[in-house]
């Protein structure tokens, strides 16, 4: 592995952990939403306003990246083992 596959890597682990806290934020906010009828987004930032939208939107990302990033480490980890 090279220094620069290395620090990839590192960057990688970095928009893991942070598609992980956002995803998460908005799970529990889906949650809230199921069980109590209770947005927190949109409490916080106005129904449907702009900053409210683009936090969907952030969690919407944030859960592709979380599939491609899964993937991606999933086919390193298969091409050491075997």
């Amino acid at each position: 592995m090279t220094l620069l596959e290395g620090e990839m890597i590192v960057n990688l682990h970095l928009l893991r952990t942070i598609t992980y806290i956002i995803v998460i934020i908005g799970a529990l906010n889906l949650g809230l939403l199921g069980l109590f009828d209770i947005d927190i987004v949109a409490l916080v930032f106005g129904e449907m306003s702009f900053l409210s939208r683009t936090i969907y939107n952030l969690i919407g990302l944030s859960a592709l990246l979380s599939l491609f990033i899964e993937f991606y480490f999933s086919k390193k980890r298969t091409r050491y083992v075997t």
